[in-house]
């Protein structure tokens, strides 16, 4: 057995299935699809105005005057993502914010990077806006049904 220096037992490592059952129930309390697509919009975001790529010896940069319009938009919808997956009561907040950046983000950050993260950013602001949280009669994620009361769907008499 293997304790710690104050003598109590180790707790258990948490297995596989467990920490996949623990994720899924995790994810089915929040809008974690609309965080993720709302976070993934704001990469190609922030990335397209810093980047220079090289294409068979030619430079292409599509660096602008507005690269800290980028670097604004960019980061609100990171923090935006990450607030939809850990404050789900904010999901209509975010999800209202994400869609009125994705519009600035079309003048301001090379076309809302390259449509990669306008159309990211739309799908999560669309997603955010239209989840509701789950009800206290729905059955959970792991798929187990609620419990019938009694009378309702007892034996056929």
């Amino acid at each position: 057995m293997i304790t710690t220096p104050f003598g109590r037992r180790r707790a258990r490592l948490i297995t596989a299935p467990e920490l996949r059952r623990r994720f899924s129930r995790w994810r089915g309390e929040r809008p974690f699809w609309a965080g993720l697509f709302t976070f993934a919009a704001g990469l190609p975001i922030l990335y397209w105005p810093y980047a220079h790529l090289d294409l068979g010896g030619v430079p292409l940069a599509l660096s602008t005057t507005s690269g800290a319009g980028s670097l604004v938009i960019g980061v609100l919808l990171l923090a935006l993502g990450v607030a939809l997956c850990y404050r789900p009561h904010l999901r209509v907040f975010a999800g209202i914010a994400t869609l009125l950046l994705t519009l600035i983000s079309f003048p301001v950050a090379n076309f809302g990077g390259l449509f990669l993260g306008a159309a990211s950013s739309l799908i999560g602001g669309s997603l955010a806006c239209a989840w509701m949280p789950p009800t206290a009669g729905e059955p959970s994620s792991e798929g187990t049904a609620p419990a019938v009361a009694e009378g309702e769907g007892g034996r056929a008499t």
